[in-house]
């Protein structure tokens, strides 16, 4: 069935109004001649009876703001000529977006008989289109990038930038002002930077200009008139400034062409807020820009070829110099050394006639070719952000469009070109529409984290897009998470596998390390209460031993044991008792980066001989020991305990078992005090905190080594995370001597603590 769009025009009579009759007439005419070269007769044909059947069928719905989706797409497809040099595959792809939108077709349908080619480009547009309408407090970059990712090739990105252009001049004057502003709004946060990253720099200006006018009208037509009004005066201005340079640069033997142009009234805007002023007060509306022709020579290299074009442009630079005073610090040199993107040129600003001041560019035929088409990536200067990896993929898309402008090329050539570049990030949603940036292969645990460590901790999993998924599911562009937690939820140690995010990471190790920092806390306290209840005095020297017997690299991996109950509390004791009754064999004994421990004399039980105790009435031949639980030293308040087999015990009066034993024997105590004599050393033991910095260790032995009335028996270190716990255990002659050691050891660089452990 051969039916003309004259003829679908009067079968829609009835649903159409008079206006949109002549818009679908015009349009029709306009895209048939525009895609004549590329589009064949059979696939107008085709595209024809597609839409006779879906208006017959009552399949198309309007838009939100009442525009008919067939005039929307034919008016969408007649753009993208206009701008652009669109490709077959694209203006098909326009065509058949609406169609599937509105339920005509299936993608299948697409593939098998439009091409592949075709539906990808429809299945690009259905995603980005799909997140169109997402939360528009989410950051302007991350959305682009995202659309980047979504659509998989850089022709649907384009088709989007011409779908909106086409769109915003359709609303001007829509009743429905919130949603015009709302479409203003965004095709200046989205669509605008998107269009100059592409170097489609007049739609750029288009959309900014039009966006200008649909949020703020008074102020855009303000400018309007203020710019047609001094147009005349302008252009003479502009003719006065010209006239004397071209002069000059025509007895220079210079071929060239002079432009000059008024600034976009969003620019004029922009520079009017920066600079906090009005239009009148804005000298450089307008620019000129000196256009140098260069004649190839045969044969000639394109290093001698920049060389003429670098003479050519300096010597227009000195005469456009000459005859008006630059700004010093308005001159950017892009010919010596061009911007990473390509882009050359020579800018200047000078005070023209009156004083004023005039932007001027200079540049060759090949540089403004090049700087127009896209290729020199403006947007890198006009302080639009964006990613290296973006970077690389425009720079080529560039080099297409620049081909295909040129005539070298063809936008056929973009569809070998697509975005896998974004695969190096992954973009998803919040079920708010807050828009999240992970990297490529993140998961749902890294997405708990990406939002907060709390919510990360207490994930438990999640819906992805409203169906249950599990902890490592892997993310993907476009997705919505939601995240399921619970109280009692707890890091765990195999969630290192499942994220991959190093603020994750990092925020599991530090909550698992807090958990078993926890864990050995209450399985110290355990240990030390078993003990006390079989009033067992702890001696941290043989405990560290008993360590290291049973196995335990670590302090914290012995703890751990007990916490998790791999290790039971009983044994412990038990094995701590045989190693106590056992003699002291200082040969098992290790101490930190390989010292030789000085003879360790056992000095816990001595006789009344040595004269350094006077207990009681000063009776002679008593026995006494040097209680293990709290190892007094010379000088420390002591006092007397008759032990059961007969010996007398010496304990501090602090002894962490005093209160006890005073309270529950008082009738077994005697009163004991140091000797005057001094000259036996004491064991005691330093518990010691501080940084693991090299040499620290060496430090703090080397200051003990010193001291004539101290000397280092054994000593144990437990490193983690960068901080270290250790235990000294030393030999000193009196609490003084030990009191100037601790603070001596103190003052080593990266020693946070030193106090007697027992």
């Amino acid at each position: 069935m051969h039916i003309s769009f004259q003829q679908i025009v009067v079968m829609w009579e009835k649903r159409l109004n008079t206006a949109e009759q002549l818009q679908l007439k015009s349009l029709y005419t306009d895209l048939r001649r525009h895609s004549f070269d590329v589009c064949s007769i059979e696939d107008i044909v085709r595209l024809r009876e597609l839409i006779i059947n879906a208006h017959d069928e009552m399949l198309l719905s309007r838009d939100s703001f009442g525009f008919h989706p067939i005039i929307r797409s034919l008016d969408t497809a007649d753009t993208l000529c206009t701008y652009i040099e669109p490709d077959r595959e694209m203006i098909i792809a326009t065509i058949l977006f609406q169609l599937l939108q509105n339920n005509v077709i299936e993608s299948e349908y697409i593939a098998k008989e439009w091409g592949a080619d075709v539906a990808r480009l429809v299945e690009g547009l259905s995603k980005v289109h799909s997140v169109d309408h997402k939360s528009s407090g989410n950051s302007a970059e991350n959305y682009r990038n995202l659309m980047l990712a979504l659509a998989s090739d850089i022709r649907v990105i384009i088709i989007m930038i011409i779908d909106r252009l086409a769109l915003m001049k359709s609303i001007n004057h829509h009743p429905d002002v919130s949603s015009v502003k709302e479409m203003a709004i965004e095709a200046a946060r989205l669509y605008a930077p998107l269009a100059h990253m592409l170097g489609l720099y007049a739609i750029k200006g288009e959309l900014e200009d039009m966006s200008l006018k649909y949020t703020n009208r008074d102020i855009y037509t303000r400018i309007a008139k203020k710019l047609n009004e001094t147009k005349k005066h302008r252009d003479a201005y502009i003719a006065q400034f010209i006239e004397p340079v071209k002069r000059s640069l025509t007895e220079a033997n210079l071929n060239f062409d002079i432009k000059g142009r008024t600034k976009s009234i969003y620019s004029i805007w922009n520079k009017m807020i920066k600079q906090h002023t009005d239009i009148e007060n804005i000298y450089d509306l307008f620019a000129i820009r000196i256009i140098i022709d260069i004649e190839p020579i045969e044969n000639e290299s394109e290093k001698d070829t920049k060389t003429r074009e670098h003479t050519a442009c300096w010597t227009a630079f000195s005469i456009v110099t000459n005859m008006y005073q630059p700004n010093p610090k308005r001159i950017k040199d892009w010919l010596t050394v061009p911007k990473s993107n390509g882009y050359e040129s020579l800018h200047t600003t000078v005070f023209g006639p009156d004083n004023k001041m005039v932007e001027v560019q200079i540049r060759t035929r090949r540089m403004d070719a090049v700087a127009e088409r896209g290729v020199a990536a403006h947007w890198k200067y006009k302080g639009i952000r964006t990613e290296h990896y973006i970077d690389e993929m425009m720079t080529h898309v560039r080099e297409v469009l620049e081909d295909s402008a040129s005539g070298s090329g063809s936008l056929d050539t973009m569809r070998q070109l697509n975005l896998d570049v974004m695969d190096r990030e992954v973009y998803v949603f919040t079920p708010k529409g807050d828009l999240y940036k992970l990297p490529n292969g993140a998961t749902l645990l890294d997405f708990a984290f990406a939002i907060h460590s709390k919510l990360g901790c207490k994930c438990t999993g999640g819906k992805v897009n409203g169906k249950s998924s599990k902890l490592n599911y892997k993310l993907k562009n476009g997705d919505t998470i939601e995240i399921f937690t619970s109280q009692n939820q707890l890091p765990k140690h195999d969630w290192l596998n499942i994220v991959t995010t190093s603020k994750a990471r990092n925020k599991i190790r530090q909550s698992l390390n807090d958990q078993n920092s926890q864990a050995v806390d209450i399985a110290r306290e355990l240990l030390q209460r078993r003990f006390k209840n079989r009033k067992i005095d702890v001696e941290e020297a043989v405990l560290m031993k008993l360590i290291k017997k049973l196995g335990y690299k670590t302090v914290t991996d012995f703890y751990l044991a007990i916490s998790n109950n791999t290790l039971d509390v009983n044994d412990v004791i038990a094995n701590y008792e045989t190693l106590e009754d056992k003699p002291d064999d200082t040969s098992e004994r290790t101490s930190a980066e390989e010292f030789t421990l000085q003879n360790n004399i056992d000095e816990s039980t001595t006789s009344s001989n040595n004269d350094i105790f006077i207990i009681g009435d000063n009776v002679k031949g008593l026995n006494f020991k040097l209680s293990k639980c709290c190892n007094p030293v010379h000088g420390d308040k002591v006092f007397g305990f008759v032990s059961s087999e007969g010996v007398i015990k010496i304990h501090r009066d602090n002894c962490p078992n005093a209160e006890h034993i005073k309270s529950k024997y008082p009738y077994r105590l005697i009163a004991t005090r140091w000797a005057g004599k001094t000259g036996n050393q004491f064991v005691t033991t330093l518990r010691i905190v501080g940084q693991d910095d090299i040499g620290i260790v060496t430090n703090i032995t080397s200051i003990i080594s010193k001291e004539s009335k101290a000397s280092l028996r054994n000593i144990s270190i437990d490193s983690h995370d960068g901080i270290f716990h250790g235990y000294l255990v030393i030999g000193v002659e009196t609490i003084d001597v030990l009191s100037q050691l601790i603070k001596k050891i103190l003052t080593v660089k990266g020693v946070k603590n030193v106090e007697r452990s027992n």
